[in-house]
Formats: structure tokens, sequence, C-alpha cells
């Protein structure tokens, strides 16, 4: 009898920060980041628990990972890279770079909350930070009211999209108690309160480009530029 050729296990992937944080990613899509514990992840990968501290001292640390690694993947994207050169306006600058951040974030369950806070670690978003900046100093900002003007539009865009995600954890997914009809019959006498359930709960795309066109006039405004 000829023997039964053995089969070959499965090849794992070595365990690095990256295989780690790209499978956080995947499964934070399943169940949103109260769910993902380094337990969850460690049974993904089919390792110990412990065999993660290797790379992550905590779950903060790796937080900063995916961070880093959905802004390296936000960056890849043409769409999201947007107009770079120092003469494209900065306007157009802003509106393509907190575009891109927006749908980067809704392209993940609790995208926007594992932004917040988090310290990207490498030196790609020093790069793409540097490039905007000088194209801001070359049409007429000073280095403050450059920082100040992209930090503004980064929190509006970030804050928008946790209160979004809090609505809409994914496209298509809303959470109870925040059907528009029935809170509007709840605060049937407070009419106004009930009316604005439509522009806060509805239109989202609508509600954020008019939000930031807000944000960049009062840039404008504030700092004399054009």
């Amino acid at each position: 009898m000829n023997a039964k050729p053995q089969q070959t296990p499965p090849r794992v992937p070595p365990l690095t920060r990256l295989t780690v944080a790209e499978t956080a990613l995947r499964l934070l899509n399943e169940g949103g980041l109260d769910k993902l514990t380094l337990r969850a992840i460690a049974q993904e990968l089919d390792v110990k628990a412990p065999a993660l501290y290797w790379h992550f001292k905590n779950k903060q640390e790796l937080i900063d990972e995916m961070a880093t690694e959905m802004f390296r993947r936000m960056v890849a994207d043409p769409e999201a890279s947007g107009p770079e050169a120092p003469t494209t306006p900065w306007r157009e600058q802003m509106l393509v770079a907190n575009r891109g951040l927006r749908r980067a974030l809704l392209s993940y369950r609790d995208g926007a909350r594992v932004f917040t806070g988090s310290r990207f670690n490498g030196t790609e978003h020093a790069e793409r930070s540097e490039a905007h900046l000088r194209a801001l100093l070359a049409q007429g900002f000073e280095l403050p009211q450059a920082v100040r003007a992209m930090a503004t539009a980064f929190s509006y865009t970030l804050g928008f999209v946790i209160e979004e995600q809090g609505v809409h954890p994914v496209p298509g997914e809303r959470r109870e108690g925040y059907d528009v009809a029935e809170r509007g019959e709840r605060l049937a006498d407070y009419p106004l309160a009930a009316a604005a359930g439509t522009y806060l709960f509805e239109a989202y795309d609508e509600h954020f480009e008019e939000g930031l066109q807000i944000v960049l006039d009062g840039i404008a405004a504030h700092y004399g530029t054009r």
C-alpha cells in the first residue's frame, strides 16, 4: 500500500506589529472598539495572548498602530491624497484632505474613535503635514495660522464622524433610538427641537459638506486669506 502523502500545514504569517494591527482592524469591523480585546486578537492569530505583549505593551499602543495603519492606507488612496502643489488653492487642498479623512474613517466601524487621541508611529504623517504646511505658507499663512487652520478642520471632521458613527456604526446600519419620526413624536411639545432631528440625523454627506465650508469660511475670514 502506498503511504498517504503528508499534508503541509497552513502557513502562518509571522507575528509582527503589522499583522497584529491588520487583524485588529478586521476584528474592529466585526464587533467594534469596545469588543476588541488582545485576547480576541490572539485567538484570531492562533497565538497566546502574552505573545502580543512582545509587540504592544497595552491596548492603547495597539490602537496607535491601528490608527497609523489606517493613515497609511488613506494616503495610499489617490482620492484621499489630493493636490499638494504649493500653487493649489489652500481651500481645495483642505477640502480634499478632509473629505478623504472622513471617507477613510467611515470605512471602519468606530474608525473615528480609533483616531481620537492616537499617537501615529513612523513619519508618514509628518511627510503629509509638511507638504500641506508648505502649501499654506506659500499662500500667505504664517506657520501658527497654518497649524491652527489644519487642526481646526481636522477636529471638525473627526468630531463629525464620531457623531455620525454614533448613529450609523457602519453604512446602512442605524442604531436603535435614532429614528427621526419616533424622535419627532417624543419631542412633540418642542416643535423646533423635534424638527431639528431631520438636520441632525439625516443627510450626513450634505451636513458634512456645509459644515466644512463654514469652517473654511471662518479660517479665511479670521486670517484675511482668500
